[in-house]
């Protein structure tokens, strides 16, 4: 009985959505606070009501209830209570309820942090909010229900996939959900604008934070997926250009470009149309993922299901959510503009404009590259594969200029300035940038370009990053969240392109036939296999090696790769074993078996590859310490004053634009 109450609470939270997703929109077009006043309880009702199914959907795993037929499909009686319960969301129907779950926290937690926002702009977010969660329980009540019954129930359990039977699976996929439904709200803002048929500056301001949460969240998604694969598929890579890797990294491109739009629109009131289409195509791109994950027309290791009828249904809500969203932004976006200040070619605004487009053309690049072959096969044009030869090609030439661009924007004032002030400051650090390169490409053992264009990078980012940090303590004595978040970023992709390209160009790898006591030297260490014995674990058999790795004949570190044999199912999966380091990995993975007690084995050696995740990770905090900062909290005043002219028409941005037009310039001047 208690699964059929998970069901009930998803039946009643569908009404909910529709109701939040109606009555607060209809009370803003006719001014009715009490229709308005519907979208803040129906929202944390949503919440509840949510909370409560993915709860009980959670102990049915962890009682292991086989009479779901959910729970049968992805759990057993071996498997660890750990991943019990993190295979709720370890296939579709669960992963669709962790989404609902995810867009439900989101959704209350703007209902709570809005309060000194105009009642008005509340009920239409809250309700163009309630409008996705509509489409997705209802996709997950009528297509995906994950408490349908087995009758009778089943006395085992099929077991979740192995590849899913780790700690991966326990972050990436919330984190990467958080990410992708977090651009919601910057959505849902983009459609209150352009029905409200204005952009007022005080909300913009408030709805950044939200948008650096969820470009953060999903940057560590992204970075947690690609630390996954790395170790756990044995292949030594950490990014493959996976269609389904392209869709989490489209939004995140241009999440990237909405960040920087919203802030010249806040700012300087420029860009105003270019924001709203942004954040509406952000997450359009969001949903898209959503589609090609679960719609069946891609096999990808992320794939979850292949049934056309849940693809027609998410290609019909896309169309609608999408096309709708477009279509209002053609009938509205002229009228939202709001008072921007006029910018000369030498600018801060023109920088960010450069910014913006080379983000959206690598955007478009990956999207052309991903579903083109989808679309020639469709139209029988015949078989065509777009592999990582043309991505790495075409993101390197999109990416370069941005790279080479990236030092100038925090050193170039809003409006005008003379280029020479910010080329002088950085011309020490370009000259220190192309003696490094310089250094690395003779010194390199291999992939001189590689290296010299991943020190280049780097230096240059870097080095002109922290130029920009001393210069505005020189001038004020402090940095304020937002410029410390910014310059974090920034920095973090000085440390992504020494890990990206100088794995590239310095890592090695072999594979070869082994057998105990055989050894392999490779970048400077031995690797002695000493052979392999069998382990039990909680539901597998283990075949597990012991590797030894030497350095001028001293013991470095043991390494156990294994292969796994799973019992409930009888999969093979591979578990890598890697000597994590600051400035090199050593990772061996073994193959199958040869007969005459060889076997396969697969070695590496990964000089820098920790640096890519940890720039990923200076990235999501620079848009978690951006996010806090508290110019961003808009007070009750604030608002009031801001809504006091909505009726007569667009609100000028003026005031609040000069407020802040001093507090982002590198030299303290005025803007």
């Amino acid at each position: 009985m208690i699964p059929e109450l998970g069901q009930i609470a998803l039946a009643l939270a569908l009404m909910v959505a529709a109701i939040q997703a109606l009555l607060p929109l209809l009370g803003a077009q006719r001014g009715d606070h009490a229709l308005m006043a519907i979208a803040r309880p129906a929202a944390y009702l949503q919440l509840l009501l949510v909370g409560l199914s993915f709860a009980i959907l959670s102990y049915a795993f962890a009682i292991g209830d086989f009479s779901v037929k959910y729970v049968a499909d992805n759990s057993n009686s071996l498997l660890p209570m750990l991943y019990r319960f993190t295979a709720v969301w370890g296939s579709h129907e669960g992963s669709l309820l962790l989404w609902a779950l995810v867009l439900a926290l989101w959704t209350a937690a703007v209902a709570r942090f809005s309060q000194a926002l105009p009642e008005a702009t509340v009920a239409r977010v809250l309700g163009v909010m309630g409008i996705i969660a509509v489409g997705f329980l209802a996709f997950l009540y009528f297509t995906s229900n994950p408490f349908a019954r087995l009758l009778p129930a089943a006395s085992e359990g099929h077991d979740l996939n192995p590849l899913l039977q780790d700690p991966g699976l326990i972050m990436h996929p919330p984190m990467l959900y958080a990410g992708y439904v977090g651009f919601s709200v910057p959505f849902a803002f983009a459609i209150a604008a352009l029905l409200e048929r204005r952009i007022d500056a005080q909300w913009l301001r408030w709805t950044r934070p939200w948008t650096n949460l969820a470009w953060a969240f999903l940057t560590l998604g992204i970075a947690i997926g690609s630390w996954w694969a790395y170790y756990e598929l044995g292949w030594g890579g950490w990014w493959f250009w996976d269609p389904v890797e392209n869709a989490s990294f489209m939004p995140w491109l241009v999440g990237a470009a909405l960040i920087h739009s919203q802030a010249t629109t806040e700012k300087r009131g420029s860009f105003g149309g270019w924001t709203l289409l942004l954040a509406i195509a952000a997450f359009s791109l969001s949903l898209l993922g959503t589609f090609l994950v679960r719609s069946g027309v891609l096999t990808s290791v992320h794939a979850f299901a292949a049934d056309p009828g849940r693809g027609l249904f998410i290609l019909i809500f896309l169309a609608i959510v999408i096309g709708g969203s477009l279509v209002l932004y053609a009938l509205r976006a002229p009228d939202t503009e709001i008072d921007a200040k006029p910018f000369a070619t030498r600018s801060r605004e023109t920088l960010l404009l450069l910014n913006n487009l080379l983000l959206t053309t690598a955007c478009a690049m990956v999207l052309l590259g991903t579903l083109y072959p989808l679309l020639a096969d469709a139209l029988e044009l015949g078989k065509i594969s777009v592999g990582p030869p043309y991505f790495a090609l075409m993101f390197l030439l999109l990416m370069a200029p941005l790279v080479a661009l990236l030092p100038f924007g925090p050193l170039t004032r809003w409006q005008r300035d003379d280029l020479r002030k910010p080329l002088r400051l950085l011309a020490p650090w370009a000259a220190l940038a192309v003696a490094a390169a310089v250094i690395a490409f003779f010194t390199a053992p291999q992939g001189q370009w590689k290296t010299a264009l991943g020190v280049l990078g780097a230096v240059w980012v870097g080095a002109g990053t922290l130029r920009f940090v001393w210069q505005r303590l020189r001038a004020s004595g402090r940095l304020t969240r937002e410029m410390l978040g910014m310059a974090l970023a920034h920095l973090g992709i000085a440390v992504f392109l020494i890990g990206a390209l100088l794995v590239e160009g310095l890592g090695q790898q072999r594979e070869l036939a082994v057998r105990a006591g055989s050894t392999v030297e490779l970048g400077g260490y031995v690797f002695q296999f000493d052979g392999i014995r069998e382990v039990r674990g909680p539901n597998y058999v283990s075949d597990y090696a012991t590797v030894r790795v030497l350095r001028e004949g001293k013991l470095q570190t043991t390494l156990h790769p294994e292969k796994r044999r799973y019992l409930a199912g009888g999969q093979v999966m591979t578990e890598s074993g890697i000597a994590a380091g600051v400035l090199v990995d050593r990772y061996v993975a073994i193959g199958e078996s040869l007969g005459n007690d060889a076997w396969a084995m697969r070695v590496y050696v990964k000089p820098f590859v920790r640096w890519i995740w940890g720039g990923a990770l200076l990235m999501a905090l620079g848009g978690a310490v951006t996010a806090s900062d508290k110019r961003f909290r808009v007070r009750a005043s604030e608002t009031r004053r801001a809504a006091a002219p909505a009726a007569a028409g667009p609100a000028p941005a003026a005031a609040p634009v000069a407020a802040n037009a001093s507090a982002d310039t590198p030299h303290g001047a005025r803007a």
